[in-house]
């Protein structure tokens, strides 16, 4: 039986293990039927061109956990900000730790999804949500809204200001010999709110794992939103990360993604402007070698006039990894008086690296100041032979020009204590110590 039998076969002992109300259950045998038609996606479908999931579908992956696994603190502080106080939302094997985690319902929500599913209080907010999650139709998030159990669920209401980051973690244990995972994260930032998250996903040991994540973000009036992902897992762990923001009038949203680790990982980044004078910001830093395989694939829709958005990919890769990257911006007629810019770098390290960039534009409106740029290259031996003329050695200096090249992202961090947790772990992939703090 392979997996996508399996995964059917599995949805109706899902159905029967889990009570669920009318709305989700609804929703639910939907996306389970989009899944049913339109299967995994594969390499003939030009957004999947240049990545394949064959490889990882061939594992027998569990669809539920079979135990629960206790983590302590100290096997797993490292990768939490602990330079700075936040709420923090653990998940272990796709179950909530409440020993791990700190939740607040004082001022702000940050709490389980589960948890406000079914109450009174939050039906009117989550009901106004549930249509936008029956309409995406992509297979992978169908599979997500068919099977998730569990996630994070934070609520910024109007004017509040989340007084401090909020952290979400989820670790696998690898107790089973290989684990299949489906993580659904909602948030809702208010109108003039504010809020700084950081997500990760972490195996703990080297069995196979496949995370197939969804976070949708409600950016309401003039809500400023700042999310941060970091990917730097183990070799054996296969993340496809799908994320949709919804922006209102005047909001602000920016997503970082920092790609360290993992053998597949894929990025699904959906921007939708629902208003005048909006920004996104999507930035991110990728770097990898050995066999590891990193694709970015992003879209900006510009329905409305007067917005901005601004998407800035920088990567280095080594050994035989691949990096794809696919940036689309499309601006609808109505979308005048958009600023819309572009912009990924490479640089390859190794003759059997490989980049496959492919930046797309399709523009309906007239008045609209757009671009989209892409270079791929090696490093410049000119500044090589500067640098060690000096007495930088060979290894430190194209240290220092790898990081300088990625540089102009580390200085958009807003959290200090992640740009220098973000510094530390690009000069351990670049193998030198910085002499330095951010």
């Amino acid at each position: 039986m392979d997996l996508k039998d399996k995964l059917l076969s599995s949805y109706i002992a899902f159905e029967e293990k889990f009570d669920m109300d009318s709305n989700l259950h609804e929703v639910r045998n939907q996306a389970i039927k989009n899944f049913e038609n339109k299967g995994f996606p594969t390499k003939k479908e030009e957004a999947w061109k240049y990545t394949s999931l064959n490889a990882i579908l061939k594992n027998d992956f569990s669809v539920f956990p079979k135990h629960e696994n206790a983590i302590e603190f100290k096997d797993v502080k490292k990768y939490f900000l602990h330079e700075v106080d936040t709420y923090k939302l653990v998940f272990i094997d796709g179950k909530f730790s409440s020993f791990l985690s700190s939740t607040t319902h004082e001022g702000i929500d940050v709490c389980l999804l589960s948890s406000v599913l079914t109450k009174p209080k939050y039906k009117p907010t989550l009901e106004t949500y549930f249509n936008q999650i029956a309409k995406k139709d992509e297979t992978l998030t169908s599979l997500n809204t068919a099977f998730a159990q569990e996630g994070a669920f934070i609520n910024i209401p109007k004017s509040k200001v989340a007084d401090k980051p909020i952290e979400i973690v989820y670790f696998s244990t690898g107790t089973e010999a290989a684990l299949m995972v489906q993580p659904r994260n909602l948030i809702i930032v208010g109108e003039n709110a504010h809020v700084q998250i950081i997500e990760r996903h972490q195996s703990l040991n080297s069995n196979p794992v496949l995370t197939n994540s969804v976070t949708e973000i409600f950016a309401q009036k003039r809500a400023n939103v700042d999310y941060y992902k970091i990917q730097n897992d183990v070799q054996t762990a296969n993340l496809i990360d799908n994320t949709y923001i919804a922006q209102k009038q005047e909001s602000r949203v920016a997503v970082h993604t920092f790609s360290f680790g993992g053998n597949i990982t894929r990025n699904n980044l959906n921007f939708y402007h629902q208003g005048e004078r909006i920004d996104s910001t999507l930035k991110g830093i990728t770097i990898i070698g050995d066999k590891q395989h990193v694709d970015h694939f992003t879209l900006v829709h510009h329905a409305q006039p007067n917005c901005e958005s601004h998407q800035n990919y920088k990567g280095i890769f080594g050994d035989s990894s691949t990096g794809v990257f696919n940036g689309k911006i499309y601006v609808e007629k109505e979308a005048q008086k958009t600023d819309a810019f572009q912009q990924n770098n490479n640089i390859l390290v190794s003759e059997k690296a490989t980049i496959n960039a492919k930046p797309q534009l399709e523009i309906f409106a007239d008045d609209v100041k757009c671009s989209h740029g892409c270079t791929i290259g090696q490093l410049d031996e000119t500044a090589m032979f500067y640098m060690q003329q000096r007495g930088i050695p060979k290894k430190e200096a194209r240290a220092l020009l790898m990081y300088a090249f990625s540089n102009e992202v580390i200085q958009s961090i807003k959290i200090p204590e992640l740009k220098q947790r973000i510094t530390k772990i690009i000069a351990n992939k670049l193998g030198v110590k910085m002499g330095f703090e951010l």
